[in-house]
């Protein structure tokens, strides 16, 4: 399944699986990854570095989150679930990272 996020800008889910443990991942066309699930009344979103070097990824490739009430869509549905996770990646906020 792809979205289009503005023009030129790919979204695309790899895998979902809907209802109360929804989950799931996908890319974007700038070579991100992602991947999404519901936990305690939230969907959680996790957005990776491109060229991840492993199949999964660790703390420190997370370069950016967010988090969605489950009350805003509806998980059962493949449509509404899809569009809640393409506007959590738009909208998810860079990972705090602590100086080394």
């Amino acid at each position: 399944m792809t979205l289009a996020m503005t023009p030129g800008r790919e979204f695309a889910i790899e895998d979902m699986s809907t209802g109360v443990f929804a989950s799931g991942f996908g890319h974007l066309g700038d070579g991100r990854s992602f991947s999404f699930q519901v936990h305690r009344g939230q969907l959680l979103v996790e957005v990776y570095h491109p060229r991840l070097v492993g199949p999964v990824p660790h703390e420190e490739d997370v370069v950016a989150t967010a988090a969605r009430s489950l009350t805003d869509f509806d998980v059962d549905d493949e449509r509404s679930l899809s569009a809640a996770v393409r506007d959590a990646v738009a909208s998810a906020q860079p990972v705090a990272r602590a100086a080394r």
